[in-house]
């Protein structure tokens, strides 16, 4: 599969879109990568199943990359909690990997595609209605954040998102602050990243059928292309976000998430 002129161009606008909504809006580009990669494989004759996959696993693979720059604006405020990144980061470690080793290889990818519909579907709910849980307890011990690590991980592996609306709600509905939550999040993402690109790559090295400049699961010139792309417009999106009405642009961005979902579903079912 040649990198085609026509080719690049679709990957570079996919990059500066995600990587600039990611900035403006908080939210990691998965959810916006996955189901245009997966028509841009399919228009170049990957397999409906094979291509959801590789989505994912594509998707997944530019957050090592974003979440670095990211996190070190974020440092930089004193916003992340790393205490917290130090005891979830086990969990997330061991949820991503039997997730992307394990469960992500056994399905199908028309039920991940329905997974992910039915994931982004939910965020984009939560999104809408800009819904934020009620303070009501601590973060839990060891043990309780090696648990839900385990979930934010294992949940992040089968969607190639960075985890980000699950990590939060939980961390405020743990009475921490939101500042402190989005940061915290962001330096989550890269060992949700990592975890997942291993399993990824090591699941997907004996599967049939893949496209030229596959790497795995992982297709290397959609994760150049867009990691490139995204590192620069990403905190070009945080900028606008302290002049433009994000609230609002979150509702409408809410909406375009529901096409998408629709999208994903419609490709799962008619698989």
């Amino acid at each position: 599969m040649p990198l085609e002129p026509l080719l690049i161009v679709e990957l570079a606008l996919l990059g500066i879109g995600s990587g600039f909504l990611a900035g403006l809006l908080g939210i990691g580009g998965g959810m916006v990568m996955v189901p245009f990669i997966t028509i841009i494989l399919g228009q170049r004759g990957v397999s409906p199943d094979l291509a959801v996959k590789m989505a994912i696993a594509t998707s997944m693979a530019t957050i090592v990359f974003t979440s670095v720059s990211s996190v070190r604006a974020h440092h930089k405020r004193g916003a992340v909690r790393w205490d917290i990144v130090k005891r979830l980061s086990p969990g997330i470690v061991v949820g991503s990997l039997v997730g992307s080793l394990g469960v992500f290889a056994l399905l199908k990818g028309t039920a991940l595609a329905i997974f992910f519909a039915l994931f982004v579907g939910f965020s984009a709910t939560q999104m809408f209605l800009d819904k934020k849980p009620t303070p009501t307890r601590q973060m839990p011990g060891t043990g309780g954040q090696f648990a839900a690590g385990g979930v934010i991980g294992f949940i992040s592996g089968l969607v190639g998102a960075g985890g980000g609306f699950i990590s939060v709600p939980f961390m405020t509905w743990c009475n921490v602050a939101i500042h402190n939550a989005v940061a915290t999040s962001a330096a989550l993402g890269f060992p949700i990243a990592v975890a997942n690109v291993v399993g990824y790559v090591l699941s997907g090295t004996s599967v049939q059928g893949l496209p030229a400049g596959a790497f795995g699961y992982i297709w290397l010139p959609a994760l150049v292309v867009i990691a490139a792309c995204s590192v620069f417009t990403a905190p070009l999106g945080a900028r606008a976000a302290h002049s433009l009405p994000v609230k609002k642009l979150k509702r409408v961005f809410a909406s375009v998430l529901y096409l998408l979902a629709a999208y994903m579903l419609w490709k799962g079912l008619g698989g």
